[in-house]
């Protein structure tokens, strides 16, 4: 009797073990960057809505939007994922420099003209990125992505960057902002959404954001000239996760999501930027193949290298040395060892 209880005994666990419900999966809320853009259509959705949690083998589930979808103006994105409100955020780093002004140095206008130098740039500045969101939002850096390099959409005629002086100009940064005022235009707070409009009534002359940017968002139709010059750098996306949710996960999802991130997220993220910027003038000017759409028919304007020149006076003896007062002078000498470095380009120090 003692044996087949034993044995009946058995067979119960082994039947419960077969039938009982495998361990909940991890439920990840994820908030994108704009869902009109191109790094969210292409990169963004599929990556955490199909890739992630198919490589998980279920162990992972994602429930995502975007931060426009929701509401949520770009700066408050960073403060409530530290906040644990959801668990995964990202969208563009010069959103949050109001709670970070250290966060500025990540995005230097001007410096990078290739999709090469703006990641050198970025693997520079990471170090500190990382503990800027440590520190300032209670999370940690999962990936930095770029969008395009950050051109001048004009309503009417420009013929050179000087030209630019006495126009109400959007800058897509407080850097390119104050870039903008040192030049002579006058720097404008329009939210990326509201520039079309902006445009049409005057409020403002020209703005700046990512070339594919304006193409998706259809600036072209109320404006007239492109120029190229890279006035807002490349307007790296940062995607963060919660730190307490990242430490709260366990080690084989921690290492299954960095992985996954940095090899079918942020590499691709990054080698779509090579070429795409003449793929995007194609489609705003009408000249050469446009994969994207419809063409556009905008005045194509290429900076001259005075304009280059003084642009980057400008930078090294205004603009860079006002950031390192907003900053702190260690974050500027941190700056300079790493980023400035990398482009041959100093902050001036006290």
């Amino acid at each position: 009797m003692t044996r087949l209880a034993t044995k009946l005994a058995a067979a119960t666990a082994l039947s419960l073990a077969m039938f009982a419900p495998a361990s909940a999966a991890e439920t990840l809320s994820v908030v994108g960057s704009w869902s009109n853009l191109p790094l969210h259509k292409q990169f963004e959705a599929p990556f955490w809505g199909e890739t992630l949690p198919a490589d998980s083998n279920g162990e992972i589930e994602t429930q995502l939007t975007t931060h426009n979808q929701m509401g949520i103006g770009g700066g408050d994105v960073f403060r409530m994922l530290g906040d644990g409100v959801f668990d995964v955020g990202m969208t563009v780093a010069d959103y949050a420099v109001g709670d970070a002004p250290e966060l500025e140095g990540l995005d230097v206008p001007l410096l990078a003209t290739t999709p090469a130098a703006a990641k050198a740039m970025v693997e520079a500045a990471r170090p500190m990125v990382e503990e800027i969101y440590e520190n300032r939002f209670n999370s940690k850096v999962l990936a930095i992505a770029p969008y395009p390099p950050q051109v001048v959409f004009c309503k009417g005629d420009l013929s050179s960057l000087s030209d630019l002086a006495g126009k109400k100009v959007r800058g897509s940064g407080r850097m390119t902002t104050k870039f903008l005022e040192a030049l002579g235009a006058s720097g404008v707070n329009v939210a990326f959404s509201e520039v079309p409009g902006a445009l049409e009534r005057g409020v403002i002359d020209c703005a700046v954001t990512g070339s594919g940017s304006g193409y998706s968002a259809g600036w072209w139709e109320v404006s007239d000239t492109l120029m190229t010059i890279p006035l807002g750098g490349w307007d790296p996306v940062v995607t963060a996760i919660n730190l307490d949710r990242w430490n709260a996960l366990p080690e084989n999802l921690q290492k299954l999501i960095a992985d996954d991130v940095a090899q079918k997220f942020e590499a691709p993220a990054w080698d779509a930027a090579a070429g795409a910027l003449e793929g995007d003038i194609a489609c705003l000017t009408g000249k050469g193949e446009c994969a994207a759409g419809d063409p556009a028919s905008m005045k194509l304007v290429e900076p001259s290298e005075a304009d280059v020149a003084e642009a980057r006076k400008i930078l090294t003896e205004v603009v860079l040395p006002e950031w390192a007062e907003r900053a702190g002078s260690d974050w500027a000498k941190r700056w300079n060892d790493s980023v400035g470095k990398t482009v041959g380009v100093a902050v001036p120090l006290n």
